[in-house]
């Protein structure tokens, strides 16, 4: 069984997690971003679908920074590759995790404009903090669109790069991330 915590030479099970949990959740609230934006007044998902997207926003923010904080109280296994692969992959991960606190925080302040609190789930309500005029709320869906699809473009580059490691380099850095912490795959 793997350890919660993280090792100099694996992920650990809480790692290996909340980055599978939050790429699902990434992917599948892109989607719906996407079609959601085309429904009209009497689609049966108008309403529906943004309040869905605003909870599971919401719930990814709290996993974003569950993640910070996780990945700052452990160690991180050590890179794989060439120097400058090690950089770029590097630099990747964080404009990653710059790009999704924009997104997320984008996407809380869109709905709350109007000083409405999000709704998650009937759970909670995460209240509304600022107000912005109509052009101001405007900019701020722009930001979130673009941010999504750079996230979105940032997110292909990652599943590229680790699929070259895995077929290309075959070293383990895609393996330890499903949990595979073997030596070698090959």
């Amino acid at each position: 069984m793997t350890s919660a915590f993280n090792t100099k030479d694996s992920y650990g099970w809480v790692s290996i997690g909340i980055h599978w949990l939050m790429a699902l959740m990434i992917f599948g609230m892109f989607a719906l971003g996407v079609w959601m934006v085309d429904l009209g007044y009497y689609d049966t998902w108008y309403h529906d679908a943004p309040y869905i997207h605003k909870s599971f926003g919401m719930l990814l923010l709290f996993a974003l920074v569950f993640r910070l904080m996780w990945r700052w109280v452990n160690v991180l296994p050590a890179l794989m590759g060439e120097p400058w692969g090690k950089l770029v992959g590097l630099l990747v991960h964080r404009l990653h995790y710059v790009l999704l606190f924009i997104l997320l925080v984008s996407g809380y302040f869109i709905p709350t404009a109007e000083g409405v609190g999000i709704d998650v789930f009937g759970w909670f309500t995460i209240p509304a903090s600022l107000s912005f005029q109509k052009t101001e709320a405007d900019l701020i869906g722009l930001i979130h669109r673009y941010a999504a699809w750079a996230v979105m473009a940032l997110a292909g580059l990652h599943v590229g790069a680790a699929l070259k490691h895995h077929v290309i380099d075959k070293d383990n850095t895609l393996l330890r991330m499903l949990g595979c912490n073997g030596s070698s795959h090959h």
